[in-house]
């Protein structure tokens, strides 16, 4: 037979179908499992469903967010562990749609791979059925594209598009955010999902191995760098929708990309500063290593890493402890971290170590502060 007369399949190029539909199959009642008022989380038909009025709202206002994880999942990819990065995905979109007072209804991801391998996808799905039920959102749909020569060897990327809803007048805007306010810090899980970039280069460059044991004293014995590393994103859903029905909640903001310095003052007027103390809360055993194997100016840390706090709540002063004490009932760990003052100009955050250092080597007694 001659290269002219060969007869071509779609799996000779890359692209196995059955092991696609063997993974629809295998993520059926992963979506499933995520079933809720408005959505059946039925998978199969070419887009999903929602019901805004069987799931209760009147006059509702969409909210939108949609994002990744990063390179946490090279950290993943190394480590051979895919059942969390899920969780990540859905944490990245629902938080964000927390921070404006809405409900999170339903969820889609998006999965590329250079080659499909059914158990390790799955295992990525299984995270975000278990994201989403941490979220009270339906799984409702997603896209898996197996695309031979984009990606290498074991790599592949996640999307995540999320969708919410709030009734008309119960948006947070952050405007009314003032002097005097206090800044309540909800405990993270770790790193979330945020540095990715700057930790591997100093796992790479100090000669560290994902399989060797943390040490941290704050994680479970025998835990792997891999594993701390790889600690869930933290999703503060329920807690936060809590405490902002009940009225206390003036605004939140989720500690991402830019830390404390860039996330905080994107919740606040202007001629307002949000000042941070340090010594309110423990730097997680994490950052402080990963402080201290990169020399990491506390400047850097505090606009790299989330610190230790992943969700901050804005309340007035009086509300200060009726909201702590929802926030608690709902499993939070939470710290007074500071106070919003009287600024000038544009917002901004001030983090300082008035209470306190992080390590005997680099205190925070000087002030950073975003320009």
């Amino acid at each position: 037979m001659t290269d002219q007369d060969r007869s071509y399949t779609y799996k000779q190029a890359g692209v196995d179908i059955d092991a696609g539909e063997a993974l629809v199959q295998n993520i059926k009642p992963l979506a499933a499992s995520t079933k809720r008022s408005g959505a059946d989380a039925d998978l199969g038909g070419f887009g999903g469903l929602f019901d805004l009025k069987a799931a209760g709202f009147i006059d509702p206002i969409l909210v939108a967010a949609n994002d990744g994880v990063g390179t946490k999942l090279k950290v993943a990819i190394d480590a051979g562990i895919h059942d969390t990065v899920g969780i990540d995905l859905v944490a990245m979109c629902v938080n964000d749609l927390v921070v404006q007072g809405a409900e999170p209804l339903l969820f889609l991801d998006y999965m590329a791979t250079g080659h499909l391998d059914v158990e390790q996808m799955t295992d990525v799905v299984a995270g975000i059925a278990q994201g989403c039920r941490q979220a009270g959102c339906a799984l409702i749909g997603g896209e898996t594209a197996e695309m031979p020569g984009m990606y290498k060897g074991d790599d592949y990327d996640l999307a995540g598009f999320s969708v919410g809803a709030a009734e008309r007048g119960t948006l947070l805007s952050g405007t009314n955010v003032a002097p005097g306010d206090i800044l309540l810090g909800l405990a993270s899980s770790g790193t979330h999902s945020n540095g990715y970039s700057l930790i591997r280069r100093l796992v790479n460059d100090k000669g560290h191995d994902y399989s060797q044991i943390s040490g941290f004293q704050d994680g479970p014995a025998n835990q792997t760098l891999g594993q701390a590393l790889l600690a869930p994103t933290k999703i503060y859903v329920k807690s936060c929708l809590a405490v902002h029905k009940a009225g206390y909640a003036k605004a939140f903001s989720h500690i991402t990309g830019g830390g404390f310095l860039e996330n905080i003052p994107r919740v606040m007027p202007n001629d307002t500063l949000a000042e941070i103390d340090t010594g309110t809360w423990s730097l997680p055993c994490v950052f402080n290593w990963l402080r201290e194997q990169g020399s990491i100016t506390p400047r850097e840390m505090a606009r790299t890493f989330n610190c230790g706090i992943g969700m901050v709540v804005v309340v007035r002063a009086e509300d200060t402890q009726s909201a702590k004490k929802i926030l608690s009932d709902h499993g939070e760990r939470v710290y007074e971290i500071g106070r919003i003052v009287t600024g000038e100009g544009k917002p901004k955050c001030r983090v300082t170590g008035l209470k306190g250092t992080w390590g005997s080597d680099r205190n925070w007694s000087t002030i950073t502060e975003i320009d």
